[in-house]
């Protein structure tokens, strides 16, 4: 789809005020011609016939009455085109963070998160002007000359032969223009997305570049960046500022051009007066529409650079998600079944893999960077799909079971939690939306997190800083535990949540995790000896595939690739 397809199918959706925009442009369109029509005989009768005050005040009540029906009538339409806008943005905004959050974190690994949110935020609103601006001025540019040259030709046939050549003119300049500025448009999109981008990555490693004393670096270059990102704006402006121009010429010798016809013969005495005038009143209306239409077209330009990116990611392809939404029972076998994952640039993640995840049991990932783990987990979690192979949860495809009832099943716990500003309570209430407060208190006592939560001067209405601000690594992990608690999954997924911590935090997170695995089937991204010595089941992986499977003992006695890992310090020890 073209980004102008895009914006067109969105109009769709605000389609019934845009039909009451173009409603009002077509009433007022007649109270125009009415108003200039009683104005033209108004000023014919008191110029020529000498009438007074009383003569002529019941026709300036009705142009009085017709300027405030017209004045009414711009309110509505501009409410109308406003509130258009707000519903096609409210539907694109919402569409791309649906597919955005269907799309999920490997999908988007290779994009730039403030790429992103320039794109939801600021690109969105750039379609504002489009939707409440360009798509009636289209309406009214439409219908206005129109109704004009209808009533100008009876009247005087050479007038409108001057508005009907002149008047394409002025859409075909620009479009002429118009085809530069799209272009200056998408780079002005393109700088504004790396712009957000690389302030947004400034910002949140600001910590890191104080302590390498880079900071004023990356002041420059930010400086630098944004300096591009001015140039662009100036060449767009400058080529709007030069249609604009463009526009206003050509309109002016139009109506110079009606003007010097009508007057030559209103002195020859071969056209009556108040004809005439009434013409010449309508001409600046007739050009006015155009005009207007030729200002906003700018506005469909910076539409056009904001919908190119939209188009991008709206066309990638999400995973599958229908299926029945069939009944699971409580404890389920999870089977990846010759599995084949290739990332984007051809790098394998997984070469025909098998591993069986036993109902009940614990089983732990153990391999070299790059040898699969995390690739198993996206895998397990629905976040991709595998070109080749299947997954089957309690024996049935997972396109079968659904990727959303399967993920209502899952709790997941990754190395590094992220916990949002808010409070301790509404982190790990992101868990399960509609828990109450005894459940939120039960799934912290369950992992052993309620004791330093209620230490704290606020309890669970203690509020914590983005990414976990104001807690310790441990009690972080402890919070992300509960919020897995709090899900009551059947599958628990866990990547080593008690890697990084000291001993005491390393205890209490173990332990945690012992609790919350009690009868659910459990995944989990070993890298600490004591994790991979508990575990029911050890699977060894080595370029995305499954090379070895056992319990600890056995495999060290093979002296194979799970005892070189060992030795290589791949598994950490105490």
């Amino acid at each position: 789809m073209t980004p102008s397809l895009f914006l067109k199918h969105e109009s769709r959706v605000a389609r019934t005020p845009l039909r009451v925009a173009a409603l009002c442009s077509v009433v007022g369109a007649g109270l125009l011609v009415g108003q200039y029509a009683l104005l033209a005989s108004v000023m014919a009768d008191v110029v020529f016939a000498a009438a007074g005050l009383d003569a002529v005040w019941p026709r300036l009540q009705m142009v009085l009455a017709l300027v405030v029906g017209r004045a009414v009538l711009v309110w509505m339409g501009e409410r109308a085109a406003v509130e258009a806008a707000a519903m096609a943005k409210s539907n694109v905004r919402t569409a791309l963070l649906d597919h955005l959050l269907a799309l999920g974190p490997v999908r988007l690994a290779s994009e730039a998160s403030g790429d992103l949110s320039a794109l939801v935020v600021d690109g969105v609103e750039a379609l504002e002007p489009y939707f409440a601006r360009f798509l009636p001025a289209m309406v009214t540019a439409t219908v206005i000359p129109l109704a004009i040259l209808v009533v100008v030709v009876p009247l005087d046939w050479l007038s409108g032969v001057v508005l009907a050549v002149t008047a394409p003119l002025i859409p075909l300049f620009m479009v002429l223009i118009g085809k530069g500025a799209e272009r200056l448009n998408q780079r002005q999109w393109a700088r504004l997305a790396r712009m957000s981008a690389h302030f947004l990555e400034v910002v949140q490693n600001l910590t890191t570049l104080k302590l390498f004393n880079a900071s004023r670096r990356e002041a420059e270059m930010v400086a630098r960046v944004s300096e591009d990102y001015r140039l662009a704006t100036m060449s767009v402006l400058r080529v709007a500022f030069l249609s604009a121009l463009a526009l206003e010429f050509f309109a002016t010798v139009s109506i110079a051009l009606v003007a010097v016809f009508i007057g030559f013969r209103l002195l020859a005495g071969t056209m009556e007066f108040q004809r005439g005038l009434f013409i010449l009143l309508l001409a600046p209306e007739f050009y006015l529409p155009l005009r207007s239409l030729g200002a906003h077209y700018h506005a469909r330009m910076e539409a056009i650079g904001a919908a190119t990116r939209m188009v991008d990611i709206l066309a990638r392809p999400c995973p599958v998600v229908s299926g029945a939404q069939v009944f699971l029972p409580r404890m389920v076998a999870v089977e990846l079944e010759g599995v084949r994952l290739t990332y984007d640039g051809g790098r394998v993640g997984l070469d025909d893999l098998d591993l069986r995840l036993e109902p009940g049991t614990t089983t732990a990932l153990v391999g070299a960077s790059g040898s699969g783990k995390s690739s198993v987990v996206s895998v397990v979690l629905g976040l991709v799909q595998p070109q080749a192979g299947r997954m089957l949860v309690a024996g049935r495809p997972l396109e079968e079971v659904g990727l959303e009832n399967w993920r209502r099943r899952l709790a997941w716990v990754p190395q590094r939690p992220y916990l949002f500003r808010g409070t301790i309570a509404d982190n790990i209430r992101l868990g399960f939306g509609g828990a109450g407060d005894d459940a939120v208190r039960a799934a912290a006592s369950l992992v052993g997190a309620d004791g330093f939560i209620s230490a704290l001067p606020d309890g669970y209405a203690h509020p914590v800083g983005e990414r976990g601000g104001g807690l310790s690594g441990g009690q972080v992990r402890l919070i992300a535990l509960a919020r897995a608690a709090l899900r009551d999954a059947s599958v628990l997924v866990l990547d080593e949540p008690t890697a990084s911590l000291d001993a005491e935090a390393e205890q209490l997170a173990g332990e945690a995790v012992r609790r919350l695995a009690q009868g659910r089937t459990v995944l989990v991204v070993a890298h600490r000896l004591a994790t991979v010595t508990g575990a029911d089941h050890i699977a060894v992986l080595e370029g995305g595939r499954v090379v070895e499977q056992g319990r600890h003992a056995q495999l060290l006695g093979m002296d194979g690739v799970y005892a070189a890992l060992i030795r290589a310090g791949e598994v950490e020890t105490p």
